[in-house]
């Protein structure tokens, strides 16, 4: 029998915001709800009552009232969501005026810089003033070339104010990556910096915001925003402009009133695999999907501080704007988690007084692997929930939150994607959490789990996906006429459902959701179907092994199991440590699961939103190639294993690892 890690005190649940919304839609509909599963049922059969009763709950601000709240919900692409309602994203953001902190912005060795909501709208106001004075229309895209900071957000709520369309690239992103993106949606404004912080040392990026300007033509303007200096030399960037000098005087700000589904954000995919899909987004479908998740998921309040560790690159900095929607103070890091120490980010938990810390399991694994306890040097009383997404999380890794991290927290474990800009599955501040498991479907979200015949399965694992429209789903793609991209990339396998490409197993005792790793990453061994997550459960728990990547190569008309590791420090890869890595597999999972090698490597190789890219050495190992390496926040990792590709019949001439640069 399972047993839970955490289960929510009574006095906490209720007072959580989705126990007001289910007393709320008990009263309007005669209902007697009282478990999450009880509300969930209801909101995936009854969705436009379920989306209606969610518009008035997290108020949305409207110049319009929707005529309805849905057209042809069984036309599925093709849904049109609250017809007829006028907003404004930007103006649901900024909501609250007064003097409470919205954005404080935190970087390596550097003082916090704050913002309050009364400056954070008059800022706005000045800066989309600047913009509309250049131009700028509702038909326009603004992009950035930007970290996670004030300006950063700023440039987005003053695009989204007068109903133009906003994009993003972190400044970790290489130039061609950036060039990739950008160009394909053809922005007229460009927002830069100058360069960026990493373990204190300054980083020019001048000469990579010269090289974008140079290469999107459609571009008019581009703003410089200083970051490591006070006055960077930006003359040899066309058309560029300090941005102290772009933003105007004193302005009132007037938001656009806008269709429910006009464009508000263009998501890019990873572009591992050629260049990246562009989806459109609608301004009111992510508006109300995520306050969903961040009002009745996350039980965000105006009383509560969120930081996420991500950057513009990753949707998870959209989700993390969307939560000046609800009043709350978000904090914005911008640099090497590690640094100083793996103190750093807990002793900012500290000194923020944050209640909802968000990261990726990469970073969770980390301080696992370095037998870091943060509890035991700081003070985390203030933190209530955490969050935790990018890829899964084994369920050693959920023991490693309570145990050493805090055991009275609410550990909001998310699973969605880029291209719904938010959740299939997540949390809920009212069940208990189980080792391993995310809690619960979203709700609004149809998911099941689906075998090979495309039948909905319990307690076996299948591919994950979505009977159900909902308003998050993406418009269309940039420049796919007829939408044949779009339909190939979600409705090719199953008519009329949305495949996402995870592989999952849905329990029937605790309803909660494992995730097994990506469709196209899965192993056949001898045919049988394994999720490399079900291998990375059991390896993550030797304290020998920082990371690890399962790969099935093609072998004498077979497919052989194949397991890299990182190790770590002073950890060698001995034949002691391959036969208890093996038993444990063998043990715990079933001798399917046993690799043919185990081999050392120096690094793991990840995108930017922190997914393990199986696919990419897969290709290489297969003897393809990695079309996109700059999609890879570490590329350099790719040279190794190219150069292990011709020894993997022997694994004695691989094992130990040879000398690697890293170049």
């Amino acid at each position: 029998m399972k047993h839970p890690l955490w289960t929510p005190p009574a006095a906490r649940i209720e007072k959580a915001n989705i126990t007001r919304f289910m007393k709320e839609v008990n009263r309007r509909f005669g209902k007697a709800f009282s478990t999450y599963f009880d509300l969930y049922k209801w909101s995936v059969s009854a969705i436009p009552d379920f989306w209606a009763t969610l518009w008035n709950f997290v108020d949305i601000k409207a110049s319009s009232a929707p005529d309805q709240t849905v057209e042809n919900l069984k036309h599925f692409p093709g849904t049109k969501w609250f017809p007829g309602a006028q907003l404004n994203f930007a103006e649901n953001l900024l909501r609250y005026r007064d003097d409470r902190d919205a954005l404080v912005f935190r970087r390596e060795a550097k003082p916090p810089v704050r913002i309050t909501y009364k400056e954070l709208f008059r800022i706005v106001g000045r800066l989309a003033n600047s913009l509309k004075r250049l131009g700028v229309t509702r038909k326009d895209r603004v992009v950035a070339y930007m970290p996670n900071m004030t300006e950063t957000a700023i440039a987005m709520l003053a695009t989204t104010s007068i109903g133009a369309t906003f994009a993003s690239c972190g400044t970790e992103l290489g130039t061609q990556v950036v060039i990739d993106r950008f160009s394909q949606i053809e922005p007229k404004v460009l927002f830069a910096v100058d360069g960026y912080l990493y373990k204190n040392k300054p980083f020019n990026i001048l000469p990579d915001v010269q090289a974008v300007a140079e290469a999107v033509p459609s571009l008019e303007k581009v703003v410089i925003v200083p970051s490591v200096s006070d006055t960077p030399d930006i003359t040899s960037i066309p058309k560029a402009v300090p941005y102290g000098e772009f933003l105007r005087e004193e302005a009132e700000l007037v938001f656009e009133q806008v269709p429910f589904d006009h464009p508000v954000y263009i998501m890019f995919s990873s572009g591992t695999t050629g260049k990246p899909k562009c989806m459109v987004q609608s301004v009111g479908g992510i508006l109300i999907n995520q306050m969903k998740e961040l009002i009745l998921h996350a039980d965000l309040t105006r009383e509560d501080t969120i930081i996420y560790m991500t950057a513009p690159s990753w949707m998870m900095w959209n989700w993390l704007m969307a939560s000046l929607s609800v009043g709350a103070t978000v904090v914005l890091f911008d640099g090497n988690p590690g640094y100083p120490d793996w103190g750093a980010m807990w002793r900012m938990v500290e000194e923020e007084k944050i209640t909802f810390f968000g990261t990726s399991a990469t970073y969770l694994n980390m301080l696992k692997s370095q037998n870091y306890v943060p509890k035991n040097h700081f003070d985390l009383s203030s933190l209530k929930s955490m969050g935790q997404t990018g890829s899964p999380l084994s369920a050693d890794g959920f023991e490693y939150v309570y145990r050493s991290i805090k055991g009275d927290l609410h550990f909001n474990s998310l699973s969605g994607g880029t291209d719904i800009n938010g959740c299939f599955v997540m949390g809920c501040p009212i069940m208990p959490v189980y080792a391993g498991e995310l809690q619960a479907p979203a709700l609004g979200m149809k998911v099941k789990a689906y075998n090979e015949k495309g039948s909905p399965v319990f307690d076996t694992q299948g591919e994950l996906v979505c009977e159900a429209p909902a308003p998050s789903m993406p418009l269309y793609f940039w420049n796919d006429p007829g939408m044949s991209r779009y339909r190939r990339a979600y409705f090719f396998t199953y008519p009329n459902v949305w495949r996402h490409g995870d592989y999952v197993e849905f329990y029937s005792d605790t309803k909660g959701v494992t995730f097994l790793g990506r469709s196209d990453a899965i192993l056949k061994p001898s045919g049988v179907r394994i999720g490399t997550a079900e291998i990375y459960n059991v390896v993550d728990r030797f304290p020998e092994v920082a990371d690890s990547l399962a790969i099935g190569q093609n072998w004498d008309s077979d497919q052989r199991l194949l397991l890299f590791v990182k190790l770590a420090p002073g950890v060698s890869l001995n034949d002691d440590l391959k036969k208890r890595i093996k038993k444990a597999l063998r043990d715990k999972a079933s001798p399917r699961h046993v690799p043919a090698m185990i081999v050392e490597v120096p690094d793991i190789p990840y995108t930017f939103n922190m997914k393990k890219v199986e696919s990419a050495i897969t290709n290489i190992l297969n003897g393809g190639q990695v079309t996109n390496r700059d999609a890879l926040i570490n590329p350099q990792s790719l040279a190794y294993f190219e150069q292990i590709m011709p020894h993997l019949g022997d694994e004695q001439r691989i094992n130990p690892t040879p000398t690697y640069t890293g170049k």
